[in-house]
């Protein structure tokens, strides 16, 4: 055998992504090297893969489409030796996928995977970045092991456990004249501008807590992206209501924000961990969610300002 499962690896990445820019970025490789191994491939197996589209990515060949159902099988099952090891020994090691809600990405990704493979060297971990009912497909279908993510919505087919409760706060520009108060309630700034974060699941979330109270939040804008809601915050826009507060006061063009308390009985929103109520959790899988229950909790959250520290004032 003349090729590698590395190079099946490549392969498979790139008939996913259908391109081999974002194949690089998934597995964080540089693109002359993904280009050399399915290349490689196509010339060993003497057989076309994809088919070059100028501009466009690339797809898959009926061969292609052939190979990589059969390549997806061949790294499942190199996977499984390490995992077979693993239950034998009583060693943690092999590859987990992880995926994240992709608002708690940012601040809880980076410190728990590099403490993990730091307290256990062989193991890797891909992380994808994803929305909840991604997410849960991902799990579904076996693309990922485990993900971080909120109680929202949770199916069936999908064992959560709870790990912090993050009641929702009101973030305003510090040149906001409620910004000098220890709290609001949702009678004082509901006719005031108001900047969603716009995601599936998410955005329901907010508007129920205004609905709950009869009232209608006036929106202004609305944004998917965390940060971007942060900035237009921070920049007089208007206010908006959040559960994740990132350990900075600052949006990311240096405007100053800040976290009031939210006045009244609202539903918080809970970080978890989500696996596959039917798949026995593999050594790997369950040494990851015990490191996730010892570092997110009310007292300490990686990245984040923990509920049990309150507002932050100016």
């Amino acid at each position: 055998m003349r090729y590698t499962l590395r190079q099946l690896e490549y392969f498979i990445a790139v008939g996913e992504a259908g391109s081999i820019t974002l194949a690089s970025e998934r597995v964080h490789i540089s693109q002359p090297s993904i280009s050399a191994a399915v290349s490689h491939l196509e010339q060993e197996l003497n057989v076309q893969l994809f088919v070059r589209h100028h501009a466009q990515g690339l797809s898959l060949t009926p061969a292609g489409r052939d190979l990589l159902r059969e390549a997806k099988s061949l790294v499942a099952q190199a996977e499984s030796l390490y995992l077979r090891a693993t239950e034998a020994t009583g060693q943690v090691r092999g590859s987990l996928s992880l995926g994240c809600m992709v608002t708690l990405a940012p601040m809880l990704v980076p410190e728990l995977t590099h403490s993990f493979t730091a307290a256990f060297p062989t193991v890797s971990i891909r992380t994808v970045e994803r929305h909840h009912e991604d997410l849960f497909e991902g799990i579904r279908h076996s693309e990922l092991d485990i993900a971080l993510c909120y109680d929202l919505h949770i199916p069936d087919d999908i064992e959560f456990v709870p790990l912090v409760k993050l009641p929702p706060h009101v973030l305003m520009g510090e040149a906001d004249p409620l910004a000098r108060r220890p709290s609001v309630i949702l009678e004082e700034i509901a006719a005031k501008p108001m900047i969603l974060l716009d995601l599936p699941m998410s955005r329901e979330y907010f508007l129920a807590i205004f609905l709950k109270q009869g009232l209608e939040p006036t929106i202004a804008a609305r944004s998917a992206h965390h940060e971007v809601v942060r900035t237009m915050v921070a920049n007089g826009y208007g206010y908006s209501i959040l559960n994740a507060t990132p350990r900075s006061d600052y949006a990311l063009d240096g405007r100053r924000l800040v976290r009031i308390r939210l006045g009244g009985d609202h539903r918080p929103m809970t970080i978890g961990v989500a696996t596959l109520k039917s798949l026995r959790k593999t050594q790997l899988v369950a040494a990851f969610a015990t490191h996730c229950r010892a570092h997110i909790s009310d007292s300490y959250i990686p990245g984040m300002v923990a509920p049990s520290f309150g507002p932050r004032r100016r």
